[in-house]
């Protein structure tokens, strides 16, 4: 058997989650490879069609938000059982959600990997995997191997990477199922959504001359096989009482509101991330952003690892930040789906929840979690922004004025000290995090909590996310910095 050279890290799966990750590591310095078993970037049909706020901030973070923003529309577009939640009123510098087409994201991704020079092996995948304690040897479609420290598996619902680990993945049976299409019609239909006793169904063209897309309910639960022109067809016929002459289709899928979450997001050297690790209906959109935010957690942890800065046991707090997020999108997903029945019961019980989301508080708290804005990890007791975003301030520094998110771009760990920083001592880390002293005269503000107390310290996370906050003493520091960041170096 051939084997390719030894990688640090093998990603299966060139997805948004899978093409996020790579760039993490790369940023580190990890030597990273993606094996994605189709051939190129851009043969997904219709998938998801956008970015919440949270996940903006992120590509933000890092300095390729404008290259999405360029590329799509920004709208509001949180919303929870097809109730808009305006968000234009958040203190973020995206108060808004993108239209655009998981293609455009993908592309867009990919290109940012290239950039990194990340290699990216199409037309394969894993066929099997055996790991010991150094590593996972990792068996390929076409025979061939790679070896390597860690394997993530960003490699969908139907995950080979976590059957072969053995994790479980358990969750709820389908109840109802979709088809969705690309296709070219004979003749026109009438756009928009359709509402009936079946369920939601909707045509819309994104641009004149391009095929419609469709998306239909299907009246039975259709079977796990791949759908074909004529069961489109079938399907439309039962809604519209025509097929409106479809034919020559782009792509044609079926997804159902199965609802599944891996029991572990870890085995070993294994690990998941994205549909491989949560399955949902796409109701709110949540499901892509949700994987990218996986991979902005877990490839500075990985990185670190992989690079002896921190210990192997450090990536448990992979599993214990981003297992709890995952499942309360399961459960406000199959809320909403439940909202979204058709019955008359159903309606008026709708009708109540979008009175209820009109109102100020019920709104921005729903909000803040559609668009992902209120993820609170775990870290202790403290100061509120601790374990939460960071907010991208507007500082000014001796270099001058200069956003929290430009420091983020390299993902290195930040530490920012306002006012006169001699009590702070980082000398030990001082080639793992950047020290930036700078001045803030505005308030500080968070969704849903409001205005919270200037801090004087705040010690942040790659991935953006606070992992202390001084609040006129050093407290507690050296403790987070060594739990985050490693030991400190001995001194020369």
């Amino acid at each position: 058997m051939r084997q390719f050279e030894d990688r640090a890290v093998v990603i299966a799966g060139g997805g948004p989650t899978g093409l996020m990750l790579a760039g993490e590591l790369a940023l580190a310095g990890v030597d990273v490879v993606i094996v994605e078993r189709r051939p190129s970037q851009d043969v997904i049909g219709q998938r998801a069609g956008g970015l919440h706020s949270r996940t903006l901030e992120v590509l933000d973070q890092r300095g390729i938000a404008d290259r999405f923003l360029a590329a799509g529309q920004a709208l509001q577009v949180a919303g929870f059982a097809q109730i808009r939640l305006d968000i234009s009123d958040f203190p973020t510098p995206h108060p808004y959600g993108l239209a655009l087409w998981q293609n455009d994201i993908e592309r867009l991704l990919a290109d940012w990997v290239v950039e990194l020079a990340v290699p990216i092996h199409r037309g394969l995948e894993v066929a099997g995997l055996t790991q010991d304690d150094d590593g996972v040897d990792v068996e390929l479609s076409d025979g061939r191997s790679l070896r390597s420290q860690y394997l993530v598996g960003c490699d969908g619902g139907r995950s080979k990477v976590r059957k072969a680990a053995g994790i479980e993945f358990p969750g709820w049976e389908p109840t109802t199922s979709y088809l969705i299409a690309q296709v070219e019609v004979r003749d026109e239909p009438q756009f928009g959504i359709h509402r009936d006793a079946i369920g939601i169904h909707g045509l819309d063209r994104q641009n004149e001359g391009e095929p419609v897309r469709v998306m239909v309910t299907e009246r039975q639960l259709g079977p796990s096989t791949e759908p074909t022109l004529d069961d489109l067809s079938r399907g439309l016929i039962a809604v519209y009482g025509t097929d409106f002459g479809i034919h020559s289709p782009t792509s044609i899928a079926r997804f159902t509101d199965v609802t599944r979450q891996a029991a572990a997001y870890r085995a070993g050297r294994i690990l998941l991330a994205g549909d491989a690790a949560h399955i949902h209906h796409p109701a709110g959109g949540q499901g892509l952003n949700t994987g990218v935010q996986d991979a902005v957690n877990l490839g500075w942890k990985l990185a670190q690892v992989v690079n002896g800065v921190t210990p192997d046991t450090s990536l448990d707090t992979y599993h214990d930040e981003r297992h709890p997020v995952a499942a309360r999108v399961l459960q406000t997903t199959m809320a909403q789906i439940a909202l979204l029945r058709t019955d008359d019961r159903t309606k008026a019980l709708h009708d109540n929840v979008s009175e209820l989301l009109s109102m100020d508080e019920p709104r921005k708290r729903f909000a803040a979690r559609m668009s992902g804005l209120d993820i609170h990890y775990d870290l202790g007791d403290g100061h509120p922004l601790l374990g939460r975003r960071m907010p991208d301030l507007e500082l000014r520094t001796a270099a001058g004025p200069v956003r929290v998110f430009t420091f983020l771009h390299d993902a290195r760990p930040v530490l920012l000290v306002f006012g006169e920083p001699g009590h702070i001592d980082v000398a030990g880390w001082a080639k793992r995090i950047r020290l930036v002293e700078a001045d803030y005269d505005g308030g500080w503000e968070l969704p849903v909590l409001g205005e919270v107390s200037t801090p004087s310290a705040v010690l942040i996370r790659p991935d953006g996310h606070v992992a202390w906050v001084g609040q006129g003493s050093v407290a507690g520091l050296v403790d987070a910095l060594t739990r985050w960041f490693g030991p400190a170096a001995a001194s020369t």
